[in-house]
């Protein structure tokens, strides 16, 4: 086994503990609008839009895009939970910046430093433009137990479908020509709308659990992170005690 791999299993378990942690602290942390439900946002839409990024464009872009997505949509909807108005568009062009910044990263390893950071500016001005129309991704927030995709938010999505395109054929004309560049384009078109649509549907879901997970049910489930938590932190000893070499 190679010694990078248990790093990286001891690593998990470490932040398993910590988020168990917090889950076990929630009165600590704020009641319902409190910190730990933005970790609960952040975690949940980071493994769906991960997911699907994943299995459409590669794991890099889905680790890539999916915890940045996560992360800046957590934030965004959480002040939307509170009833409050939308930030200032300086605070929404950083979201669209980190979420730019996280797509070309993902695209970097198999289209070069070049095609990433064009394609990284590109998507930050098209989201920067989004939000100054309005298109935002808290439009017609709700927080319920039925999926739900409005008007404004299909369009919105188909938008953001078309745009993708459009910014892959720039990058792929400007910067750097990538073969079947007319087939990566729809790729990734259709892959961001797809992740898009299948999002805003279940948002209200993920919303309303996020706000109505009962303090209990916390509880139990900081309890089972710390378990699980311990037992990959303990992998590195258990192979120590049973002689297994690493590489």
């Amino acid at each position: 086994m190679d010694h990078h791999t248990v790093a990286a299993v001891s690593i998990a378990g470490t932040c398993l503990d910590v988020l168990g942690s917090l889950y076990l602290a929630y009165d600590l942390l704020g009641g319902q609008h409190g910190p730990l439900r933005v970790l609960t946002r952040a975690v949940t839409y980071s493994v769906v839009f991960g997911i699907g990024y994943g299995i459409g464009l590669g794991l890099l872009f889905g680790l890539a895009a999916g915890i940045a997505t996560g992360i800046t949509l957590a934030i965004e909807f959480n002040r939307a939970a509170r009833g409050l108005e939308h930030y200032a568009l300086p605070w929404e062009g950083l979201f669209a910046a980190i979420r730019g910044f996280a797509f070309g990263a993902g695209l970097y390893r198999n289209l070069g430093l070049r095609f990433a950071v064009a394609f990284a500016i590109l998507s930050t001005v098209g989201q920067v433009a989004a939000y100054a129309c309005g298109m935002r991704p808290g439009i017609d927030y709700v927080a319920s137990l039925r999926p739900r995709l409005t008007r404004r938010q299909f369009w919105a999505t188909l938008a953001r479908t078309f745009g993708y395109v459009a910014t892959a054929l720039i990058c792929s004309t400007l910067v750097q020509h990538v073969e079947h560049a007319w087939a990566f384009a729809i790729r990734v078109g259709i892959v961001t709308g797809i992740v898009t649509g299948v999002g805003q549907t279940i948002n209200p879901y993920i919303e309303y659990y996020a706000d109505n997970l009962p303090e209990r049910r916390m509880g139990v489930l900081g309890i089972g992170l710390i378990l699980c938590g311990f037992s990959l932190q303990s992998a590195q000893y258990w192979l120590a005690l049973f002689d297994v070499r690493l590489t």
